[in-house]
């Protein structure tokens, strides 16, 4: 394939965007097939300018890519060296230090908060100097269970910042599943709450940590933040108080420069073929797709608000609650609850409430919203939406019409990445 077809050979519908969302894109139709058969007829210069432009590097790289598809092994601009932390905070301190970086969502629709730049940089460099101050070093593996509350973002974060790697796991595991991601990965520190809170429902995440860490190592250490204020069981040689190390921790720390091909993370496939595995991302790569696809795909502008209902467990929430969106400067929403609780009206009300700009969610989501009818929709004002998002799965025509003429009242494209 050497050019790109837009051309549409299909009976259905075609819904074309506004002339003026058109006229204003990142990308138009033309430029991105002129930069798709650059990137075809020179690869190595194409992706080069990419990360020169949207990447603050410590060390500017020479080698742009060494592939090798026989062996399988892939390497993107490895004599080059960044952080990710700095790209997605220090970079922006200039001149978006006091806009929110996390508009933050609680289940309870009564318990919300906002991060600035300036306050995220600072939370992030505590928690990367209590990191340190409990041995954690570069390459040092990190578990992080933890809900949707600001502290997973700001850990994953710290972890960034001096260079070690965190393993995100989801929320809703069980603590069989979270052994065996800790014991793969050789975590020296796990990082929890005492509880999570989804649909008015507490989960134990401490008591699952602590079932866990029953038969591992002893010597493996957990920071508890405390979410719920829930009694949970502590264990004076192992646990540590998050509250507690951060009021005592330094808002300075210098960041780690990492080379590209380092690795930022780790996160374990869901094991539904088989036992879970880690699939390792690196520095550099990652995070220039991240931050292109999230400001072109999603035709991203200053100033705008956006939300992805993903959880951090997932790639989607590595991606396009954090990684993207905060490499941008933009405002990310985060939000612990579930669609339907304490009513089916609750994105829609949060929507409203931030003035949502773009809104990315999965099919299971939509449907489960047009089961429950449109008053909820129209009972929200969602004038400031301005693209909707598909991900997780491929989204049926009957959840495709109903987002596009209900949620976005025909007017916001539907940007489907399945």
């Amino acid at each position: 394939m050497n050019s790109l077809d837009l051309s549409v050979n299909s009976r259905d519908p075609v819904y074309r965007a506004s002339p003026d969302l058109i006229r204003n894109a990142q990308v138009s139709a033309e430029t991105y097939a002129a930069d798709y058969q650059r990137s075809l007829d020179d690869p190595d210069r194409f992706w080069a300018e990419k990360a020169r432009e949207w990447l603050s590097w410590e060390q500017p790289f020479t080698q742009v890519r060494r592939c090798n598809f026989v062996e399988g092994k892939l390497a993107w601009f490895e004599d080059g060296a960044l952080n990710v932390s700095v790209n997605c905070l220090d970079r922006h301190l200039p001149t978006r230090r006091d806009q929110p970086a996390i508009l933050w969502e609680g289940d309870d629709p009564e318990a919300s908060n906002v991060l600035t730049y300036g306050e995220l940089f600072e939370a992030v460099c505590r928690f990367a100097n209590v990191l340190k101050d409990q041995g954690v070093r570069r390459g040092d593996r990190v578990c992080l269970y933890l809900p949707m509350i600001p502290e997973g973002a700001i850990a994953m974060l710290a972890c960034a910042r001096i260079g070690a790697v965190h393993s995100v796991v989801f929320g809703g595991f069980s603590a069989e599943a979270l052994r065996d991601r800790i014991e793969d990965s050789a975590c020296r520190i796990v990082v929890c709450a005492d509880q999570g809170l989804r649909g008015g429902r507490a989960s134990p995440l401490k008591a699952n940590v602590d079932e866990a860490l029953a038969h591992l190592d002893p010597g493996i250490k957990v920071i508890v933040v405390r979410h719920t204020g829930a009694d949970i069981t502590w264990h004076d040689d192992r646990d540590l108080d998050y509250a507690t190390l951060m009021a005592a921790a330094s808002p300075n720390c210098p960041a780690e420069a990492m080379g590209a091909e380092d690795p930022l993370f780790i996160l374990y496939t869901s094991g539904s073929t088989g036992r879970p595995k880690g699939v390792v991302h690196t520095t550099g790569g990652y995070l220039l797709q991240a931050v292109m696809t999230h400001r072109l795909v999603f035709d991203y502008r200053e100033g705008e608000i956006y939300w992805c209902t993903a959880d951090y467990g997932w790639i989607t929430g590595h991606s396009y609650v954090v990684y993207g969106p905060l490499g941008n400067g933009a405002t990310t929403v985060v939000f612990e609850g579930v669609p339907t609780y304490p009513n089916p009206g609750r994105f829609w009300q949060i929507i409203e409430k931030y003035g949502v700009n773009i809104f990315y969610t999965a099919p299971t989501a939509i449907r489960a919203l047009m089961g429950n009818g449109n008053h909820w929709v129209h009972e929200s004002r969602l004038e400031s939406l301005r693209i909707l998002g598909s991900v997780g799965e491929p989204i049926n025509p009957e959840a495709w019409n109903w987002f596009y003429h209900v949620v976005g009242d025909s007017r916001c494209p539907i940007v489907d990445t399945w």
